[in-house]
């Protein structure tokens, strides 16, 4: 079974996703657009301040090349927005773990601070949480295309009961007695 073959077609959390890349990337794309009018120099570590946290021109590329991936996400939409959010939100999550652990060593290429970790952490949550919602739960509501998909038997066994209660009669108590009428009033 392949990934896309978990993923619903056309739903309303759509939207979601679209917001969520949209917004991520944005944001990114700002930060990376801003250090580049900086004219910062791609390996730089002395400590450029931009927007709170510490930048280089590497550090400007990568924000504008994740940003754009997100915002190509925003575009497209549904399943592919919401993948690419589970993707962006996991590298960022890496990233943070990554660059709490070269803080002042000379690993720390990118020239990462504490700020710069916590807005790591921060967006890769925030990505990761936009893609995964209304995907990832334990309590999916069995109108939710990913439930209908992992547990096919059930969605079709309700979709079964649901087309047989409406193809029963009803029954309405008359003072006069009960009486049956169909559901469906054109088979009169």
């Amino acid at each position: 079974m392949r990934l896309s073959d978990e993923l619903p077609v056309d739903h309303r959390l759509a939207t979601v996703y679209r917001w969520g890349a949209g917004v991520c990337g944005a944001i990114l794309l700002v930060f990376g657009c801003l250090g580049f009018a900086d004219r910062l120099s791609p390996f730089d570590t002395a400590g450029t301040q931009l927007a709170g946290m510490s930048t280089n021109g590497l550090l400007s590329l990568i924000s504008v090349v994740f940003g754009l991936l997100l915002v190509a996400g925003a575009v497209i939409g549904g399943n592919v927005a919401s993948t690419v959010n589970l993707v962006v939100g996991t590298l960022f999550l890496l990233s943070g773990f990554y660059h709490v652990f070269v803080l002042d060593r000379p690993a720390n290429f990118l020239d990462f601070g504490m700020p710069n970790v916590v807005f790591t952490f921060v967006m890769g949550l925030l990505i990761s949480t936009f893609g995964m919602y209304g995907r990832v739960s334990g309590k999916l509501p069995h109108d939710n295309p990913y439930w209908r998909r992992r547990h096919p038997r059930e969605a079709a066994r309700e979709s079964w009961d649901a087309r047989r209660r409406a193809r029963t009669p009803v029954v309405l108590a008359s003072p006069e007695g009960a009486r049956a009428l169909p559901a469906d009033r054109s088979r009169r």
